[in-house]
């Protein structure tokens, strides 16, 4: 007898949704809270990440895909390139990027599609959302000098020996990916380097200006302050430059660049309180002008809408279903937050392993980690599980995952979860026996 799967996935799936329904609590006040939390998580994500975050990152990775070619890549992050140069490329590249797990992933799949190596693409991967400065520092000021050094040495071994074990497991599919693109690499660059310094670096600053966090101390001083104050300012300034090279470098029209920065001038002239509006009135400037370009303009705005159909229905996807299942900070969710802390207070290995595989799957949006592992070591959680979940939950998520199994496919994805998994759990363990 011939089984027809089609049909058996159809019962499957009706089953399954009869089953839901017959058995789902609906009138349980957790279940609705968990319902609400989905919600809330989504919006917060959407008030606080999409536009400043997200967008910029789509760009960026929009950018890497159409005007850095695969030589390029290759050269520097390819399966050829040297070893040594390309994990140090990779493992400290995130330091100067204030990105999230999900914001993370257009850049990778950005370079990771241009041809680099699965090893140092990995590296690049984990170390952005785990050693970005502002992290690092709003670590060591708040949760301790020696939690700060351990998870900022923590992630650049971490992206570095993930990176290598990765590329060892499978270098066999690896080298038949580079076997197929053999050929299509093109040809290097034939503009001058420093003028993709200078077009990269100016997307990369305004990127971090547009997240830059308000100081959380009071006493706080310095250019730290300095900076928040005059983000807005700054990145307007930053996106001025950008227009400008776009001319320069690129034949993107001069006028274009002056009625772009005329309209945002206007927008924050009229809704200075509102510097969101002068933001979105940029975003939708640069894509008008460049739906009506040609060349590589135009390819520009092609990718990163590529990028962003890619990744962006699964982000919000994943982000209701960590909300449903986790809450925000200090809100229950269908998992009551006690059983979390009940399951991490000590240092033994069970409650390192279950603080990493928790953070793994729960949604830290950038910077927030640190206040929420505040709160946790608060209520009884040991240092070993604290620096577990951070060197897990910045760099893995629920959304996070779902993205990249369509990037890297389900066996190389698992690979990269259980490597992170396994290696904060013990890690947080060590860290726990010596620092009790």
């Amino acid at each position: 007898m011939k089984i027809n799967w089609k049909e058996l996935k159809i019962f499957g799936i009706m089953l399954a949704i009869f089953l839901a329904a017959y058995y789902i609590p609906f009138e349980s006040s957790r279940f609705k809270g968990g319902v609400l939390e989905a919600f809330y998580m989504l919006q917060d994500y959407a008030r606080l990440h999409v536009l400043l975050c997200l967008v910029p990152a789509l760009f960026i990775a929009g950018a890497v895909s159409v005007f850095i070619s695969s030589a390029s890549v290759m050269k520097y992050l390819g399966p050829a390139a040297k070893k040594a140069v390309a994990y140090a490329v990779a493992s400290v590249s995130g330091a100067i990027l204030a990105v999230c797990s999900c914001t993370i992933l257009p850049l990778f799949s950005g370079i990771y599609k241009r041809g680099a190596g699965l090893g140092p693409a990995i590296a690049f991967l984990y170390s952005g959302p785990a050693i970005n400065i502002l992290a690092i520092v709003m670590t060591a000021r708040i949760l301790g000098l020696q939690m700060g050094i351990a998870r900022a040495v923590g992630a650049v071994v971490f992206s570095v020996i993930i990176g290598l074990i990765m590329h060892v497991w499978f270098r066999k599919e690896e080298s038949e990916r580079q076997k197929q693109a053999a050929g299509f690499e093109g040809a290097e660059d034939s503009r001058p380097i420093w003028q993709t310094i200078i077009y990269f670096g100016l997307m990369i600053l305004i990127l971090i200006f547009l997240n830059w966090a308000k100081p959380n101390s009071a006493t706080a001083a310095g250019f730290v302050v300095w900076a928040y104050s005059f983000k807005w300012i700054i990145s307007a300034i930053l996106a001025f430059f950008l227009g400008l090279s776009l001319h320069l470098f690129y034949g993107f029209k001069m006028w274009k660049v002056l009625i772009s920065t005329y309209a945002v001038v206007l927008a924050g002239f009229l809704f200075p309180t509102q510097p969101l509006i002068a933001f979105v009135t940029s975003i939708v400037a640069l894509s008008l002008f460049l739906a009506f370009e040609k060349g590589e303009l135009k390819d520009w705005l092609g990718s990163t809408w590529d990028f962003a159909k890619l990744i962006i229905p699964l982000l919000f996807l994943g982000v209701m279903i960590a909300g449903a299942l986790l809450g925000r900070p200090g809100h229950e969710a269908w998992l009551p937050s006690r059983w979390i802390e009940v399951a991490v207070g000590g240092n033994s290995l069970g409650a390192n392993f279950f603080a990493s595989i928790t953070g793994a799957f729960m949604y830290f949006a950038t910077l927030t980690e640190v206040p929420i592992l505040q709160g946790l070591l608060g209520s009884g959680m040991g240092k070993g599980p604290a620096l577990a979940l951070l060197l897990s939950g910045p760099a893995l998520s629920l959304p996070s995952m779902l993205v990249l199994n369509t990037v890297l496919g389900l066996k190389k994805t698992a690979a990269f979860i259980f490597l992170v998994v396994i290696m904060s759990t013990f890690t947080g363990y060590i860290f726990g026996v010596v620092f009790a």
